[in-house]
Parts: structure tokens; sequence; C-alpha cells
């Protein structure tokens, strides 16, 4: 959860009618019902994209090319560096 100033998130109308009900106080905005599960919780994307890098790094250690590899995944070059970036960083 982060925070934001309010007169750096809100338009000034509206801040002004929220400091009628409360003000100089933290106030807890809750997500909306759609919005509260991660970016591919539902479908396993997010864990089939981790198996996808990791097998890009094995076969970069092994000895394949940036250029092979971003044609095999479909995936520009740029995009593979990032990605042996990231594991390298990380």
């Amino acid at each position: 959860m982060g925070y934001k100033k309010a007169q750096d998130a809100l338009p000034h109308q509206l801040l002004c009618a929220i400091q009628e009900y409360i003000e100089g106080e933290t106030l807890y905005i809750p997500k909306k019902e759609a919005n509260k599960l991660s970016w591919g919780a539902k479908t396993q994307t997010r864990e089939t994209i981790r198996a996808r890098n990791r097998d890009i790094i094995a076969q970069y250690r092994d000895g394949s090319t940036v250029t092979e590899l971003a044609r095999q995944y479909f995936r520009s070059v740029k995009t593979i560096y990032k990605i042996i970036s990231a594991a390298k960083n990380g």
C-alpha cells in the first residue's frame, strides 16, 4: 500500500468535499473489488512467463545468442537483454 498526498492525487474540488468530513488524518481508500488481485493471479500467466524467462536464461548460458533467442521466443532483442539483465541483477 502506497502513501500519496491528497492534494497531489485528487482534484481540488474533490479534496475540498472530502475535507468537509475528515481533515488532517490518514484516510484509507480501498481498491475496487475488480482490482484486488494482482496481475496474472487467476490465470497462471505470471508463472508461465517466469518459466519462459528461466528457459531463455538457461539457453543463453548454454551458448544461444540473443538474436536466436529473440527469434525462438518471438521477443525483441531488447526484451531478451532485459530478461538476461534481470537475472544477473536478481
